[in-house]
């Protein structure tokens, strides 16, 4: 399997920093499973003081990043290698779901951009940009933290970057698009509160009957458009 590389392209590298280093990405990293290079564009600004935004044409309010940073960024990238997707973080893009995170974990290169202040030129988007993904219908301050809720959903499902291989399989989402199921730890009872005693029986087949029932339960219930879409 080939080495995965991600470019996270930003106004803001610090916000990276710390993710980055801590628990499964860290990990994915040490392992040499995944390759995360964050690049600053204040380095590819092309006036003394750095600048990357100005104000937006036809007037308003906000910073746009403008597009000769960018363009010099993506172009030194892209010289190097091919990417599969250079992607943009937008609250008007694809709503991000799991099987894109399937997809694009089997990727070799990807470049995330993230977006910050009010926006970026429209160009950029029209001649850069091959994808544009959205986290949910509400708007962050940039796309730093998006771009990492995506990546992490992406790293956690290449083979090796967990402990248990079947963990990532079993999530959320994996199983028809279904809701996970509830799940207990020792002790098997807390207080007055017990384990479902199928759960002790031992029985596999008892036990997947079980979670799948608690699954498609639980779908239904808290949503019911996962749940139609399963029927």
């Amino acid at each position: 399997m080939s080495l995965l590389r991600i470019d996270l392209i930003s106004a803001v590298p610090d916000i990276f920093i710390s993710p980055l280093q801590t628990s499964i990405l860290k990990r994915a990293q040490d392992k040499q499973l995944v390759e995360i290079h964050v690049h600053n564009l204040h380095d590819y600004a092309t006036d003394t003081y750095k600048h990357i935004d100005d104000t937006p044409f036809g007037g308003g309010a906000g910073m746009i990043l403008q597009c000769e940073p960018i363009f010099a960024c993506i172009e030194q990238l892209k010289a190097e290698r091919t990417y599969d997707h250079i992607m943009y973080m937008s609250p008007d893009g694809q709503k991000f779901h799991q099987d894109m995170a399937n997809s694009l974990s089997l990727c070799g290169n990807i470049i995330f951009l993230a977006g910050h202040y009010k926006g970026i030129d429209q160009r950029i988007r029209e001649n850069l940009i091959t994808s544009e993904i959205s986290i949910g219908d509400y708007v962050v301050s940039g796309g730093e933290l998006p771009a990492l809720m995506i990546i992490d959903a992406i790293v956690r499902l290449i083979p090796g970057v967990l402990g248990d291989a079947e963990s990532s399989l079993s999530d959320a989402f994996m199983n028809d698009g279904l809701l996970d199921c509830p799940h207990y730890t020792r002790p098997a009872k807390f207080r007055d509160l017990e384990v479902p005693e199928v759960l002790r029986s031992g029985n596999h087949e008892l036990i997947k009957k079980w979670r799948l029932e608690k699954s498609i339960e639980k779908t239904k219930q808290l949503r019911p458009d996962l749940y139609k879409q399963y029927m």
